[in-house]
């Protein structure tokens, strides 16, 4: 069931970073009932991919081979920021894009990955729209303006760009989702593992100084709060999406500074291997593979998969809306690992008391319903840890509230804003560099 919201809000300009992430291997199964599979191996071939050095005289853009279409299918293409295995934001998507080719007939599908922002990606979006491909999404922040321009110059086909602010309502549009559902939830259950522990401390490794960031995290300490009053949250800006190394350091930080259970904003999974390290607990992102030692206690991840075969068989049927869409858990595109179709609990979360698992759990059959939604995260009273409070009781953040610091953009603004840091996080929020 995909949500399609047409009152998206727009980042600030001055506000748009660099908003990509990156993704190993297992691929997605069909959604079940209760949300989204992820045990089942792949059937299908993988999608032909376009990174190899190209032979004499092949078409190119940017040192990129680019792929062909095949002629009588709807052809599918997919850019990716990072490589279709980095363990997190590109693996997800990649394995998105073969959830497609399994799932919706007559589509041919293709990637390029590792292809950088700027003026590389706009030489690869407009080789491949040249090609001929019907469909093409662009999975970086940064690739937006890119998709944009070309968009202009080839309007019979569907550019869909991933968590930007930018539609035409035509052609070109954008796509995310409310992955605070899933951190809220992992806030629930990192805050019960170390009010357990005896050491109610947590840590967030953010990536840059934007709303999402900052919205994530607040959703995590509003779901720590619920399962551990007394508990705090520390973070660490580490400015990048993926960088193992500074993930490492920066992972090793919280720890060393007394945190208990640390979360990370970016794309690896080596939150959790320094956790096993430490004796402690670590909360990976982005791609259901990614939860693999015994010290990760959970992984909010996303499940592109079927938010993409909608979006697929949409525009071959004409009856998608191109503009914004941000969907939320019912769509079946966001996972908590250990709690859907198919996943046992880790090791971490087995010993939890019974009525935190089944807290989540209710919350969780909630949120696949339709009946619990990003907007029921960010609902009042809420206070900030100066003391304020930042939603009144009876309030809910809006989705203008959700994306943009203040005062928004203009005919957009925002009343309550995502500039705050939520009751129990000890540190202080960005300047906004103004």
């Amino acid at each position: 069931m995909r949500k399609t919201f047409l009152t998206v809000a727009l980042l600030i300009a001055s506000l748009a970073l660099v908003l990509a992430a990156c993704g190993p291997k297992p691929t997605q199964a069909p959604a079940g009932k209760t949300g989204p599979a992820a045990t089942e191996a792949p059937e299908a071939t993988e999608a032909p991919m376009a990174t190899e050095a190209p032979e004499a005289g092949a078409p190119e853009a940017a040192g990129f081979q680019i792929p062909e279409i095949e002629e009588g299918k709807f052809n599918v293409a997919m850019v990716l920021i990072g490589p279709h295995d980095d363990g997190g934001w590109s693996q997800a998507h990649y394995e998105g894009l073969l959830y497609v080719e399994q799932n919706v007939p007559g589509v041919h599908v293709a990637y390029i990955e590792n292809v950088p922002e700027g003026a590389d990606s706009e030489q690869v979006f407009r080789s491949l729209s040249r090609k001929g491909f019907d469909l093409i999404f662009g999975t970086s922040f940064g690739y937006m303006d890119a998709m944009e321009t070309v968009a202009d110059e080839f309007p019979d086909i569907t550019y869909i760009h991933i968590s930007g602010y930018k539609s035409n309502q035509q052609n070109f549009g954008n796509l995310f989702g409310a992955m605070e559902d899933m951190k809220y939830l992992a806030g629930m259950i990192a805050g019960a593992r170390a009010k357990m522990d005896g050491n109610p401390k947590l840590g967030y490794m953010a990536t840059f100084p934007i709303p999402e960031e900052i919205r994530l995290g607040n959703a995590i300490a509003l779901g720590m709060k619920k399962t551990c009053p007394e508990c705090t949250m520390d973070v660490r800006w580490i400015n990048t999406w993926h960088d193992p190394v500074v993930e490492r350091e920066a992972a090793a930080s919280l720890f060393d500074a007394g945190a208990q259970v640390v979360f990370t904003g970016a794309d690896t999974p080596t939150v959790a291997d320094v956790a096993q390290e430490k004796g402690k607990w670590g909360i990976t992102y982005d791609w259901v593979g990614s939860c693999k030692v015994d010290a990760c206690l959970t992984a909010p991840y996303w499940n592109w998969g079927p938010v993409y075969a909608q979006i697929t068989q949409g525009v071959m049927d004409g009856t998608y809306e191109v503009g914004w869409h941000y969907f939320d858990a019912d769509s079946g595109g966001l996972g908590l690992y250990g709690f859907m179709e198919g996943q046992e609990l880790t090791k971490g979360m087995q010993d939890l008391p019974p009525e935190v698992i089944q807290m989540v759990r209710d919350t969780l059959d909630k949120m696949l319903a339709g009946e619990f939604t990003r907007f029921d995260v960010f609902a009042g009273p809420i206070m900030d840890n100066q003391g304020n409070v930042v939603v009144p009781e009876g309030e809910k953040m809006q989705q203008s509230d959700l994306d943009q610091f203040p005062p928004g953009a203009p005919g957009l603004e925002c009343q309550y804003c995502m500039y705050w840091w939520a009751d129990g996080i000890t540190a202080e929020l960005p300047s906004l560099g103004q």
